[in-house]
């Protein structure tokens, strides 16, 4: 049996599958950026090093991870290895440091950029011509994922370095985009450029609008995928999904994130640190009848609200019942995420005010990279209004974006 060396993931089963179980995959809809590379691009780096930027989502259709492929191809030469936050197996918690240390297996080191620094020094690059970049994304402007790539791209440009980015789908598709755009006043880490929250591109399209319009002007190379549409969400791709971190363990819950993930900091609980994080949407004492009725009513697209209770493992909101309502993704490829966030809000205003907390501005702004958000349900404005407060910068960034776009 077939195993691969380069991770024993727990949290997201990321090793290489028994040969005998890939012989039994599906061939996927999609052929990914990194098999392009396995199977043909890698003869066009002749002698030339590289390094590369991944995780446990960095596997190929069949799940064998591109380190260990590459590693097994004796004309590639793989000068280190680079991992993002939540560490390169996937297993730190969201905000938690990760080092930098040795790999046992191959040798390698493995940089972190989610510890000390968060842009490839100088020492870490030395001996590498070409940086690879293969992580799997959600779709949203606030996971880091973006950033690391945006940094890295930096880096490359500061110290002569290429970058090559291994595209991967969208797993919330391409053909919605919703608001807010990052306004510069709110620029961090989970949000560097004025990108939508929802901005329906693959890294590689997201990767040549920020090295072109917005000047990172690195040596930048995009291998494509084959068989990618922009109306496929995840399921359509038929490929395996590995959880990107350990509040994305599935598809939907990547879906959910710039949903129920902008929520959180005014007072409502989206049970991440529960088996279903970012699916539910309440709060201690919470009408959850009242609440799903109130947000059924709406009649919102491809979504539905069931009336729920659960509890989370730990922090806050631990040994406390939550009353709520459980978000049901119906049809993936109409629902709208960042409208739904602003429902959630402005219903739980209408119906129980008590459980939202607009005081921590700083947190909130940050979060939605805008405090429009914030000022409109301060200033009891309907959904409709904080929505079309962002619609000229959105027709902006869509307008811009098109020129970025790679597949139909």
């Amino acid at each position: 049996m077939k195993r691969a060396t380069f991770v024993a993931c727990s949290a997201a089963a990321a090793v290489s599958p028994r040969a005998s179980f890939a012989e039994q995959m599906k061939p996927a809809e999609v052929v990914l950026g990194d098999e392009i590379f396995l199977r043909e691009s890698w003869r066009e780096l002749g002698n030339r090093a590289i390094g590369i930027v991944t995780n446990q989502t960095g596997v190929t259709s069949q799940l064998e991870s591109l380190v260990d492929a590459a590693r097994r191809n004796t004309a590639i030469t793989v000068k280190a290895l680079f991992s993002p936050e939540h560490g390169l197996r996937g297993d730190q918690t969201a905000g938690a440091y990760v080092a930098s240390y040795t790999d046992p297996t191959t040798g390698l080191p493995v940089y972190s950029l989610y510890g000390p620094t968060r842009h490839p020094s100088e020492a870490m690059l030395s001996g590498i011509d070409v940086l690879l970049f293969d992580i799997q994304d959600v779709g949203a402007r606030t996971y880091t994922y973006a950033s690391t790539m945006a940094y890295v791209m930096e880096a490359a440009a500061q110290y002569g370095k290429e970058v090559w980015i291994l595209d991967r789908p969208n797993p919330a598709g391409g053909a919605i985009v919703e608001g807010p755009v990052l306004e510069p006043q709110f620029k961090s880490f989970i949000g560097l450029y004025p990108v939508a929250m929802r901005h329906g591109m693959t890294f590689g399209e997201l990767a040549r609008m920020l090295n072109d319009a917005f000047g990172i002007r690195a040596k930048l190379r995009v291998i494509s995928m084959r068989g990618y549409r922009r109306s496929m969400v995840w399921p359509d791709t038929g490929l395996w999904w590995v959880q990107s971190s350990p509040n994305i363990p599935t598809w939907r819950s990547a879906m959910l994130m710039p949903c129920t993930g902008l929520i959180a900091s005014m007072g409502i609980n989206n049970a991440t640190g529960t088996a279903k994080p970012f699916s539910y949407a309440g709060a201690y004492g919470m009408d959850a009848e009242r609440y799903a009725a109130a947000l059924n009513a709406l009649d919102l697209p491809g979504v539905w609200f069931r009336a729920a209770a659960w509890s989370t493992f730990g922090g806050f909101w631990a040994n406390k019942t939550l009353t709520g309502v459980e978000i049901v993704i119906e049809d993936p490829h109409e629902f709208l995420a960042v409208r739904t966030a602003v429902e959630l809000l402005v219903t739980a205003r209408s119906i129980m005010p008590r459980t939202l907390s607009l005081h921590n501005a700083h947190s909130i702004d940050m979060d939605w990279g805008t405090d429009s958000i914030r000022t409109g349900l301060l200033d009891d404005k309907s959904s409709d209004e904080i929505v079309r407060g962002w619609a000229a910068r959105l027709d902006a960034f869509k307008a811009l974006r098109s020129k970025y776009l790679l597949y139909g």
